[in-house]
């Protein structure tokens, strides 16, 4: 069987969809079951990223022929490409970020999409006014376009429902995987791995006790949140925040200076991707206080690196981390610092609590979700 993909998140995003897409691929190419892979991508993208995809025998790029303009590789990702479909004897074409091809349907090509999330339609005041009329126009030709639409969350197949009409049977829920890079213990005590990990630490200038966040810095992630809850936990407790940073990150900053947290909160662009699980192995806890998700891998990466997490309620954050997580009100710091003072080095339980949420993760990994997938493309040909 020839797999078409959507691979221009895989060869050009670090994190979200393009970490979703590259986990996916890897663990389906791992199982060796004699498919094909072809991952379709308008231009090579970052070097860095598409290395990150296994090498193996039937696993190829693809890329478009006399498209060199933005507008030339737009207009053939969204209807072209299923020319080179067709052409190539692609049987099912997985969209990876929520998008399909324009005409896939009519080809006579099966089709599946992962859709993440549908926060611009459930809270669209943290997007642009256009950018909500151009991700809901293609959310509706996609849905026209799929066969079939997996959905990362129980969440999320709830609101392709409710917006969407779709029907039940149109979705399978089939949850994400955090990269093998990530699995604890890639915090294994030799001597050389912790000698590895102080010198990130050091890199970077952080203190020796600090709590993390990963995730772009933005108005929905909700990290304000966060840093006004240090007012609550120990004065040698630091913030460590990994993301892109936005408009919104102004906002934080004016508020680190006017209450004086300068030396007690670190902000971190561009960290390479290798780096982050020594980050992860040496915080005391991570906190995610985002308002929505469609997932949240980050709570999977902390877990699986053995870090204790506190996140926020009121969407699917519960349903990733498990009941043994700690979830609070994203409105509410003080909760926020009782809940990060539970889940700290020496607090009763800590360690229980973060086996028993490693236990819970093992339902997202990867090989058996990627069998999932496999099964889902199977019964469509």
């Amino acid at each position: 069987m020839i797999i078409g993909y959507d691979a221009k998140r895989i060869v050009r995003n670090a994190t979200g969809l393009g970490s979703y897409g590259r986990t996916l691929v890897n663990d389906i190419a791992r199982l060796n079951q004699g498919l094909r892979l072809h991952l379709y991508a308008p231009d090579k993208g970052r070097d860095d990223l598409r290395e990150q995809i296994v090498s193996v025998p039937g696993l190829m790029f693809c890329y478009p022929k006399d498209c060199y303009l933005p507008f030339d590789k737009a207009i053939w990702r969204s209807h072209g490409i299923v020319k080179d479909l067709k052409k190539d004897g692609v049987q099912v074409y997985h969209g990876l970020s929520g998008e399909l091809p324009l005409g896939i349907r009519k080809s006579g090509i099966k089709s599946v999409v992962t859709i993440h999330d549908l926060i611009f339609m459930r809270h669209p005041e943290f997007y642009n006014w256009i950018d909500t009329k151009i991700y809901t126009w293609k959310f509706r030709q996609t849905i026209r376009e799929a066969d079939h639409i997996i959905a990362v969350s129980e969440c999320t197949k709830r609101d392709i429902m409710a917006y969407g009409h779709v029907d039940e049977d149109r979705i399978s829920v089939i949850y994400q995987s955090c990269a093998p890079r990530f699995n604890s213990p890639s915090v294994n005590y030799k001597q050389s791995t912790i000698n590895s990990q102080e010198s990130i630490r050091m890199l970077y200038g952080l203190p020796k006790r600090f709590i993390l966040n990963v995730g772009t810095i933005e108005r929905r992630k909700n990290i304000l949140l966060a840093v006004k809850a240090l007012a609550g936990l120990p004065e040698d407790l630091a913030l460590v925040i990994v993301g892109r940073q936005t408009t919104y990150t102004n906002e934080v900053l004016e508020y680190i200076s006017a209450h004086g947290l300068s030396h007690r909160v670190f902000l971190l662009h561009g960290v390479p991707d290798d780096h982050l699980p020594a980050l992860y192995a040496q915080a005391e806890a991570f906190v995610y206080p985002s308002v929505y998700e469609g997932f949240g891998i980050p709570v999977i990466e902390a877990v699986s690196c053995g870090l204790p997490v506190v996140a926020c309620t009121g969407s699917c954050l519960e349903e990733a981390g498990g009941p043994d997580c700690l979830y609070v009100a994203p409105d509410d710091d003080e909760a926020m610092a009782a809940a990060i003072l539970q889940v700290l080095k020496g607090a009763e339980g800590r360690e229980e609590r973060i086996c028993r949420s490693q236990d819970y993760i093992r339902r997202f990994e990867g090989n058996d979700l990627a069998s999932q997938v496999l099964d889902l493309y199977h019964s469509l040909v």
